[in-house]
């Protein structure tokens, strides 16, 4: 025990990467001697953010389709051949024990020609709605470890094994008293905090909206978390006062999570599952531009629950003001929705999914 070669493939969004790393964290932890490779897609985010948490990346040339007729779309046969070929090379030469796919184009040939080696793969799909890579691979792969129930619409019932979805690790002990939290971003402690997360890159319509109802939050109380994306930074960094604190990114989610009374969130599947375990209550707002409307169906998986609340973006002038409104006067509410919340929580995804892998690997 212990040697044992890992190869990792996702990307695209940090919704595939963290999983991914988190998941390689774990199995370094467990296997100290084992050796890990990751495979992205060229020029994405992955090729910046897996080293610089310590692991080695090698990069396809590959895109996903366009929606429309383009000269991109007329390159992917072209790009899926190499790199089907170099996927291929990669295998030969690094020769994994396992392949964990964890969503995005880059892992489709890898995971497609690891399993014509003959080489065990598994499957993470964080959300609600599959991904088209992972629904293509389904039947190439051992196990497919999903976080929401009924994901046997989309996947072999005998494969699925419900995980949840791997979290930062800081995350899985939230017990820092809020006072010091909210200090420690310079706001007033006791005072009613809203946190805005408009994902690592920032969401436009969130922010436009937050930067429209400055007033509306002044005059509830309010006082303001807001993590705009670094995209934006520039145009609302004026937005700053004692009671608004902007941020192109929030480096201690712990800290970020432990100072806020309410959270207004995008709906992507990482966010989701760490909102999950903070158990806040929860305003999303679901980007309708992502691939297969996957936030929409995740934000509505959690209102099935009564877990959360949701607001569409094209409702948010008609419902924003009423929605929030409601949960600031309803402490009863306030309190349902974080109970239900919390009732969603799979704390021990990671390890949970390393406990699979383990089995594959002895069986």
């Amino acid at each position: 025990m212990g040697s044992y070669r890992f190869i990792l493939s996702g990307g695209g969004t940090g919704g595939h990467i963290y999983p991914a790393l988190a998941i390689a964290n774990e199995l370094k932890r467990r296997h100290p001697d084992a050796k890990f490779l990751f495979v992205g897609a060229k020029d994405r985010m992955e090729m910046e953010k897996v080293p610089q948490a310590g692991y080695e990346i090698k990069g396809l040339w590959i895109r996903g389709l366009q929606r429309k007729l383009t000269l991109k779309n007329m390159m992917f046969p072209i790009k899926l051949m190499h790199s089907l070929y170099n996927a291929g090379r990669i295998l030969s030469r690094f020769k994994p024990h396992l392949v964990v796919g964890t969503g995005g184009f880059a892992s489709g040939p890898l995971l497609y020609r690891a399993s014509a080696k003959g080489l065990p793969c598994v499957l993470q799909e964080q959300n609600s709605f599959a991904g088209i890579t992972n629904k293509l691979l389904k039947d190439k792969v051992k196990k497919i470890f999903v976080a929401y129930d009924g994901m046997e619409r989309f996947f072999p019932a005998d494969k699925l094994v419900k995980t949840g979805n791997p979290v930062r690790a800081d995350l899985l002990d939230l017990n820092m008293d809020q006072g010091p939290a909210q200090e420690f971003f310079g706001l007033e402690p006791g005072k009613t905090t809203l946190l805005v997360l408009g994902g690592s890159l920032g969401a436009k319509s969130v922010n436009e909206l937050v930067a429209q109802k400055l007033g509306y939050f002044d005059r509830k109380g309010l006082q303001l978390l807001w993590q705009c994306g670094k995209g934006y930074i520039s145009q609302y960094a004026d937005k700053e006062s004692k009671t608004v604190k902007v941020h192109a990114f929030l480096n201690r989610m712990d800290m970020a999570y432990a100072a806020a009374d309410l959270i207004v969130s995008r709906a992507g599947a990482g966010a989701v599952s760490e909102l999950c375990l903070v158990g806040k209550p929860v305003v999303f707002i679901p980007s309708p531009w992502v691939a297969e409307d996957h936030q929409t169906k995740n934000a509505e998986a959690m209102v099935a629950h009564n877990a959360a609340v949701m607001i569409k973006e094209s409702q948010l002038q008609a419902d924003f003001e009423k929605e929030l409104g409601h949960l600031l006067v309803s402490k009863e509410r306030r309190e349902e929705l974080s109970r239900n919340c919390r009732a969603q929580a799979l704390p021990r995804a990671t390890a949970h999914i390393c406990d699979e892998i383990e089995k594959i690997l002895t069986a």
